[in-house]
């Protein structure tokens, strides 16, 4: 079976098929760093994150491009806030956001570009649309898209013509605006005092041709020229959140398509919103999140990171901490029957079962159904006909795609007092003094040990 996606463009699951074969060109749009990432943004980073390690899993090799947002109207604004320079604040939380990439096991990109260190690549596209007659100056010195010379224009998000004849009589400024409001949208904002000292000036670039004068770049422009300097005018694969259908990705096209006059993106793919307790994220609603939530309540972020696999990457995931902490307790459950299938690698080897790689690979294939893949992973424990070392391996070959860190899991090394109480309570319980029993179980706790009693002994793990 091939892989198949949905392209969000068709509106259908398509077969994925590389402009150059075996190579996959992927975009991924990332974080706009005036802030820590909320947990909604790092699903789409996950989802971005399992396309891509199936992509390689499958033979593709993969160059992947995510971008670091460093200025737009929240960088500028929060910096200023802060009191401090618009690098000196964009380039801490751009480290923060990169613990929390490492913490949930998410394969680097090969290439994190910044929107500051590209403003020459943004130029250079406005020029061309400015010759072209789709850009033009606005009475502010800034210059706007106008999409109404962009035939196409609304087909990413589904707006109708009429919607446009209606609404596209003005310009928005701002980077982020509603579809009822699709106006003209700025690429490049005249310099404003607003903004301070953050602005360029093209004609250092560019002398006495430069058809614009000193401001700053629009959000949209910057995923454009970037990802087409790295990728190429036409590319495979853009990934985000569906809050980035319109306008920012419908906008990408636009402007990418009219200044390069080849189709930009080949396969558009969304993951669907996140909500908290079945509602939108909001800090006024006081259920707004980040990583650094979720640890502080003891929870791991690779915990998060199965809870996002649980639901396919198309349909909304409700957050809650019961479902949070369901999550950790399947986990620490997975990756103590991990432990007991033997070391790691296993000794004397193992083998992957083809029947369960090729269950693996159909589910995936079918638009990276994950919850289907992690089904298989329980199912796959309680094989019996498969042996221990073959069980490992094949689940340390699934986890190349889940990327649930079961390859870096240790032994815990149980302390000599925590073994002296677990083998006194054994002994208190074979002779029927369970109140005893239950007083060295509670010391062990303390100690951060749990005890558990099965069919064959009793078994101690390491509390989380």
């Amino acid at each position: 079976m091939a892989l198949k996606l949905f392209n969000t463009f068709s509106k259908k699951k398509e077969t994925f098929t590389p402009l150059d074969p075996p190579h996959a060109g992927l975009y991924t749009c990332g974080p706009t760093v005036y802030n820590y990432p909320h947990i909604g943004n790092y699903r789409a980073y996950i989802f971005g994150d399992i396309l891509k390690r199936y992509l390689t899993y499958s033979g593709y090799k993969v160059n992947h491009v995510m971008n670091l947002t460093d200025v737009d109207d929240k960088t500028i604004r929060e910096s200023q806030k802060a009191g401090k320079t618009l690098r000196d604040f964009t380039e801490f939380y751009s480290a923060e956001f990169f613990k929390d990439l490492k913490s949930l096991d998410i394969v680097p990109a090969d290439i994190y570009p910044k929107a500051t260190e590209h403003v020459p690549e943004m130029i250079s596209i406005i020029n061309k649309l400015l010759d072209f007659g789709i850009a033009y100056k606005g009475e502010d010195g800034s210059v706007y898209f106008n999409i109404k010379k962009f035939k196409n224009y609304g087909q990413l998000s589904n707006l109708k013509n009429d919607d446009l004849k209606e609404g596209a009589s003005g310009r928005v400024k701002k980077d982020e605006y509603e579809k009822e409001n699709a106006q003209d949208f700025a690429l490049w904002k005249a310099y404003d005092e607003a903004d301070g000292d953050v602005f360029w000036d093209p004609s250092t670039w560019l002398g006495a041709g430069a058809k614009i004068g000193k401001g700053r770049p629009g959000w949209h422009i910057e995923c454009s020229a970037m990802s087409m300097k790295y990728l190429g005018e036409s590319f495979d694969l853009h990934t985000g959140g569906v809050d980035l259908v319109f306008p920012h990705h419908e906008n990408e096209i636009a402007q990418s398509e009219a200044a390069s006059g080849h189709p930009f993106v080949k396969y558009w793919l969304h993951n669907e919103w996140l909500l908290v307790d079945g509602k939108k994220m909001a800090k006024s609603a006081g259920n707004f999140y980040t990583l650094r939530n979720i640890m502080e309540k003891g929870f791991s972020p690779i915990a998060y990171r199965y809870l996002t696999l649980q639901n396919h990457y198309r349909t909304p995931l409700n957050f809650t901490w019961v479902s949070l902490e369901a999550a950790q307790n399947a986990l620490n459950r997975l990756e103590n029957i991990f432990l007991e299938l033997g070391d790691n690698p296993p000794t004397g080897g193992g083998k992957v079962n083809d029947e369960y790689k090729n269950k693996f690979a159909e589910a995936m294939d079918n638009d990276l159904e994950t919850p289907a893949g992690l089904a298989l992973v329980w199912d796959l424990l309680k094989e019996t006909s498969i042996k221990p070392e073959d069980k490992k391996a094949t689940l340390l070959d699934f986890d190349k795609v889940l990327g649930l860190g079961l390859e870096k899991i240790k032994p815990v090394i149980i302390p000599a007092e925590v073994k002296e109480l677990a083998d006194e309570r054994e002994a208190v319980r074979k002779s029927g003094d369970f109140k005893k029993s239950d007083e060295l179980r509670d010391q062990i706790k303390k100690l951060g040990f749990e005890i558990k009693d099965t069919s064959s002994g009793s078994k101690l793990t390491k509390i989380k």
